[in-house]
């Protein structure tokens, strides 16, 4: 028959099951790191919010004296001097088909490079870096289609759109060449 002091774990048990317990406490509690992020900067347009990955945002600047071009699809706002560069500016209400307002001084061109290709979003104002989890992007709505669908990352639950800027980038036709005006 077994007895109270049988049941007792010995002295070396105790110890190992102690020092089990003590390496376990002793790691550090799981953070945000731990989870595959990804940081996007986020921007106004048309009463909703949309971002794009950092890594495409070469600069963020105020819009200035944009020229109109001809024989460019309507999308295209027209071009601006970027410190003697011309870039191109894309306006993504009239890609998307959103509700249209007039430009002002408010505006801001969000300048997207990547490699070679660089041309510049128009936002109706920033808001600012954000990290979203990647787990937390989610595919688009199924009324989502088109053009809109096509350039979509994911959406967060907060409802917040990100675009994937190495589509925006590498799709030609976003891009205006010397070849559009032909």
């Amino acid at each position: 028959m077994a007895t109270l002091e049988d049941a007792q774990p010995s002295r070396d048990e105790v110890r190992r099951i102690l020092d089990a317990r003590a390496r376990v406490a002793a790691r550090p509690p799981a953070t945000a790191d731990d989870v595959a992020r990804v940081e996007v900067l986020a921007f106004s347009l048309a009463e909703e919010t949309y971002a794009v990955e950092t890594r495409f945002v070469r600069e963020v600047c105020q819009l200035k004296d944009v020229t109109a071009v001809p024989c460019v699809p309507p999308f295209i706002a027209g071009v601006m001097n970027l410190r003697g560069r011309v870039l191109a500016i894309v306006d993504l209400r009239k890609l998307f088909d959103l509700p249209s307002r007039g430009l002002t001084e408010l505006n801001r061109v969000i300048v997207l490079q990547d490699g070679d290709a660089e041309f510049g979003l128009l936002a109706d104002a920033i808001d600012g870096l954000r990290s979203v989890a990647t787990k937390e992007l989610h595919d688009g709505l199924r009324t989502l289609t088109g053009v809109r669908d096509r350039f979509l990352k994911g959406i967060t639950p907060q409802m917040l759109v990100v675009l994937d800027g190495g589509r925006l980038l590498s799709d030609a036709g976003l891009r205006v060449d010397e070849s559009a005006a032909r």
